[in-house]
């Protein structure tokens, strides 16, 4: 399955050793220099201008003017023109012919201030226009610290933005903007390509989080390579055009084109980084396994071993002091081995990981037409054994404009992806495995094969277990679970421009995929089973196609300006599952659905539905300064009851650029918007909720196949949700536009939301479907951007700033429901309560004083009866911080990504203070522990409180402070801050290359979740992504990766 892509390696190293040549033997002759001088001034009031940028066209020769607006600057004889730039100001170019001195006048740019953004159906618009929230990325700024996922380039970028990462080779982030809107159901937001609505779903079910890996899928397959610029439209207000997918946000990507290039031009990236492992547990390393400070073995068969006062087997490891003594270990049989400690076990098994990443693209354009060819290839290595992902992307761009009337564009791109083995991402056994177990002997199991307590068939597996858990790395090496995928998404589309300003746009495109994924179990082996394993294999296919059809107009009558769209889409969606499951092989190792013994167990789903809208948006503008949105939009589903499956929702928006109305723009105040909306997004129900429906349950005396009602209700009279939401804000820049500011309040609400809700069991089935919930989500966002300074030598400082605050409610739920459990393990719930936060986590907690103090009885902690709000899985806020440092070719930038409170019931460090592997359990092991906090020497009625001193086992007392005793100690603020990205690039002088066919040579250095700045828990990184909200249950560890990147332009 694996293709084996040497080509990419060849090119890294051969463009490497090219490079160090060239720089090691290339010495350039210099002829004689001559210096410039001069004054810069505002061509508005004559006053001088400090900070402006002065370099020699065509090179990265250059200053900037000092305090008084005067420059010095030594060119070469071969320096033609000088550039003149300014943040807010037009950039100038002046000859430099026979001058030593020049002086320039610079004058505002109006255009510049008024920054262009993409929003609905690809539309470009003026920012000042726009009556809502839109944050846009560089495509650059995404690429320059390389990442097997685009997802994970925005985090810590956009105000609201909250990506939640994880470190599977090849695994998909998943993200929320402006907090969860939906009870149960999706909360990401919809994604666009070039006009193509991507599926951001990859597994067999629309829950992604049913699962224990992730597939990829969506945003993540994506090469940033490719991309010129995303589009972050924030809630309903921004994006109601898109319709029912769009009450969560849009994200639209823009990719690149081949526009403006003469001739034929390439761009050759190449990038190589190394993981490891960023945040993990601290074990300690005093006590080995076993309990009662005993150490004993039970073989991987159940055979006990006598001797060491042991009972059947344990997982622990509150064993003896691993300070040498003699033992029986697994690896031994019958003889005994010195038990010691060994504090890199897990270090040895989290191995490097690596991500090799090339991309070439080939671009040509002319005046009638353009065109782009990218290929990209991918290459990961995970941190786990034998553990893999790959992807190549092919893609192409293209335009051509037949007629001055009728332009004709192609978009394609085709995504072959896979693996030889996904990584699992939570149960990871660091959480059990005893503090003594050697790796290297796990590794090299074939070893000890014949090493048994009791006798064994030949035929049996190798002894590769201690008790409880098989052996990882036989584990990855016989159970594996590969993939394949393809996918395809493009689109055609005509422009046809009747005049200057209207024109029609026909297009059609689709998204599609196809998932093979093969879950192999090469032996049953747990405590004594044997058999030849199983093995299945399941085939996803999605596919959407939309068809638009879209008139547009854009014409000004005197001061007045109308921009309008009037359109329908025709949107299917189809998906397919075909499952097939071999349980009892017959001949060991061979993995196929024809090797069985009995009928295979089958199963198969098909699920069509189809959207058809309308819609209709005007835009009407004054003088430039006063703008009014109107949208409207119905949709017709056929998801919905035939009576009740049309919902019609509209929008309107107003902003006013205050500077241009009151004429109050200065120097200081250079821009000023205020802009404000409302808006109402409608949804649809999945298919097949209409009606009660039967679903195959196998076979009957093994022939025959058998069907059961399911056991939902349907509910044949829904009503489409809907999704309401206010927003107010402001865009404020200042100092010729060197400073910006964008404050954005805004208020929305889902109601008539979709569930599935329990009901009693003896009505004979387990839940209904029904128009139940209502949540708010209410916040602010801020975006503070600006050049701190530009010093005379031309160093400069770039910096931005995010900050989002979110609140939500959980207004309603059905008629005689307060809560809706959302997931629940041991007696600790995820819920959603009527008049609550949405995502409260409930359980029982500590009894406590009034001041907080733990109350204890008899050396162990005392709790509260009944369930209590233990914690709140949303964030307080989330924030960013960018910063950017360039000198003349050297650039060196910083993000730094912020997240406050947000808990996460942390399942898996409970279970690791259980089993005793943590650090902080090898204190009191054997002289017992005392607990923080006091006890009560008084009565029930009339307590009277001294400070805890009362010794407690250790074994038990731990015990205590887990998730299995009291909910409220598994526990744990999510608060991060983390230093997201960093890079230290080079840009040569291209005077290097000017009798060359190079236009860019830049090396850069990066690194991407370098360090955890702060966190409240010592023994996970908290923003790991788990496989339920706010649940972590030995999570994959996150993973730090450095490395190096090039970038060659031909």
């Amino acid at each position: 399955m694996r293709i084996n892509f040497t080509l990419h390696r060849c090119l890294v190293w051969r463009f490497a050793g090219f490079w160090i040549a060239f720089l090691s033997f290339t010495s350039p002759l210099w002829a004689q220099d001559r210096t410039l001088t001069g004054t810069v001034t505002s061509a508005e009031d004559e006053g001088t201008l400090p900070g402006v940028n002065v370099v020699v066209k065509g090179t990265s020769t250059g200053t900037i003017t000092d305090i008084n607006g005067e420059y010095s600057l030594t060119v070469s004889p071969e320096a033609e023109v000088l550039v003149f730039s300014f943040i807010g100001l037009e950039t100038k170019e002046v000859t430099i012919g026979n001058q030593s001195t020049i002086n320039v006048g610079m004058a505002a740019n109006v255009e510049q201030l008024s920054e262009v953004v993409v929003t609905a159906f690809g539309l470009e618009r003026e920012k000042k226009a726009l009556g809502y929230s839109v944050q846009g990325i560089n495509g650059e700024a995404i690429s320059q610290v390389p990442n097997q996922s685009l997802v994970n380039n925005l985090s810590g970028r956009v105000a609201g933005l909250q990506v939640s990462t994880n470190s599977a080779a090849g695994g998909a982030p998943e993200f929320v903007i402006r907090g969860f809107s939906s009870v149960a159901g999706n909360n990401q937001p919809l994604v666009v390509i070039d006009g193509i609505p991507m599926q951001q779903t990859s597994n067999a079910t629309n829950d992604e989080r049913t699962d224990n890996q992730r597939f990829g899928g969506g945003l993540s397959e994506i090469d940033p390579n490719n991309i010129a610029e995303i589009s972050v439209l924030k809630g309903p207000n921004a994006a109601a055009l898109y319709g029912s997918r769009a009450a969560n946000g849009v994200i639209l990507v823009t990719t690149k084109k081949g526009k403006g290039v003469n001739g034929i031009g390439v761009d050759v990236n190449l990038s190589t980084t190394f993981e490891r492992p960023l945040a993990k547990p601290q074990f300690q390393n005093i006590y080995g396994g076993g309990n009662g400070y005993r150490t004993w073995y039970a073989d991987g068969w159940s055979g006990t071993v006598d001797g060491f006062k042991g009972t059947a087997g344990t997982d622990e490891s509150w064993g003896s002091p691993m300070d040498g003594r003699e033992v029986r270990q697994w690896w031994t049989g019958t003889e005994t081995a010195p038990l010691v400690p060994q504090p890199d076990n897990w270090d040895q098994w989290w191995q490097t990981g690596s991500t090799m990443n090339g991309s070439v693209a080939l671009s040509a354009g002319n005046e009638n037409g353009s065109m782009r060819l990218a290929i990209g290839r991918i290459e990961q290595e995970g941190i786990v054994h034998n553990t893999d992902y790959y992807r190549n992307n092919f893609r192409l761009n293209s335009e051509y404009k037949f007629t001055d009337k009728l332009t004709v564009s192609a978009i394609g791109e085709y995504i072959k992806s896979g693996s030889d083995n996904r990584s699992y991402l939570s149960g990871q056994e660091f959480i059990w495995h005893h503090r003594h177990t050697n790796f290297d002997q796990l590794e090299n199991y074939r070893a000890y094969e014949d090493v048994h307590i009791q006798p064994v068939g030949n035929d049996e597996p190798p002894n590769w277990q201690h008790t409880y858990f098989t052996n990882p790395y036989f584990w990855q090496e016989t159970m594996v679970t590969p993939n394949e995928k393809d996918r395809f998404l493009g689109n055609i589309s005509l422009n046809y421009e009747f005049t200057d300003w209207l024109s029609l746009m026909v297009r059609s495109g689709t998204d599609v995929w196809s998932d093979t994924r093969i879950n192999v179990t090469g032996y049953a082996r747990t405590r004594g089973a044997f058999d030849y394993g199983s093995y299945n294999e399941e085939v996803l296919r999605r596919q959407e196609s939309n068809s638009d059809f879209i008139l547009s107009l854009d014409k000004m009558f005197g001061e007045f300006s109308v921009v309008g769209q009037l359109g329908a889409i025709h949107r299917n969606n189809y998906y397919k599952r075909n499952y097939s499951d071999v349980n009892d092989l017959t001949v060991d190792g061979v993995y196929a659905l024809d090797n069985n013994a009995s009928p295979n167990s089958d199963e198969s789903r098909i699920e069509e539905s189809v959207v058809n809208s309308v819609f209709a948006a005007a835009q009407f503008g004054f003088k430039n300064y006063l703008f009014l949105d109107l949208t409207a939009r119905n949709d017709w589903s056929s998801t919905l009851p035939s009576g009740n499956n049309s919902y019609f929702y509209p929008s309107v928006s107003l902003s006013a650029v205050l500077t241009d109305m009151l004429d109050v723009q200065s120097g200081f105040l250079s821009f000023a918007k205020i802009r404000g909306s409302w808006a109402q997004v409608g949804n649809d129900a999945d298919p097949y909720l209409l009606q009660q429906v039967f679903n195959p349950k196998g076979l009957w005396d093994g022939s025959v196949p058998k069907f059961a009602e399911s056991d939902e209700i349907a509910n044949s009279a829904l009503k489409p949700e809907t999704t309401t939401g206010i927003e107010v804000g402001a865009d404020l820049r200042f100092l010729n536009g060197r400073l910006g500011l964008d404050v954005t309040y805004y208020n929305q609400s889902t109601k008539d939301q979709i569930l599935a809700v329990d009901i009693s069991r003896a009505s004979g089935y387990e839940s209904r479907v029904l128009n139940a919930g209502q949540i708010t989500n209410k916040g602010i966002e801020v975006t503070l951007n600006g050049t701190i300074f530009q010093l005379p030598n031309g160093l400069t400082w770039d910096a931005s700033v995010n900050f989002a605050k979110n609140q939500n409610e959980v207004v309603e739920l059905a008629d005689g429901l307060e809560s809706l459990t959302l997931w629940s393990i041991r007696g600790a719930s995820l819920e959603a309560r009527v008049g609550e936060a949405y995502g409260n986590l409930y359980g029982n907690k500590f009894a406590r004083t009034d001041d907080g103090q733990v109350i204890f009885n008899n050396g162990y902690p005392t709790r509260l009866d009944g369930q209590h709000v233990i914690g709140n899985i949303t964030p307080d806020w989330i924030g960013g911080i960018q910063n950017t440092l360039t000198y003349k070719g050297l650039s060196i930038s910083a993000l730094f990504d912020i997240r406050k409170g947000g808990d996460i019931y942390d399942m898996g460090t409970s279970i690791a203070r259980i089993t005793g592997v943590l650090e902080e359990t090898a204190v009191g092991r054997e002289e017992g522990v005392i607990g923080q906090g006091v006890k009560n020497i008084g009565t029930t009625e009339n307590p009277e409180y001294v400070q805890n001193d009362v010794v407690a086992s250790a074994t038990t007392f731990y015990g205590y402070y887990s998730g299995r005793q009291y909910h409220e100690a598994a526990v744990f603020d999510g608060s991060y801050v983390k230093l997201r990205e960093a890079s230290i690039g080079y840009r040569l002088p291209s005077k290097w290359f000017d009798d060359m066919f190079l236009q860019s040579v830049r090396l850069s250095i990066v690194g991407r979740n370098l360090a955890i700045l702060h966190r409240n828990n010592p023994h996970v990184d908290p923003e790991i992504s788990s496989s339920d909200l706010g649940y972590n249950y030995g999570q994959l560890p996150s993973t730090r990766s450095i490395g190096f990147n090039l970038n060659v332009k031909f």
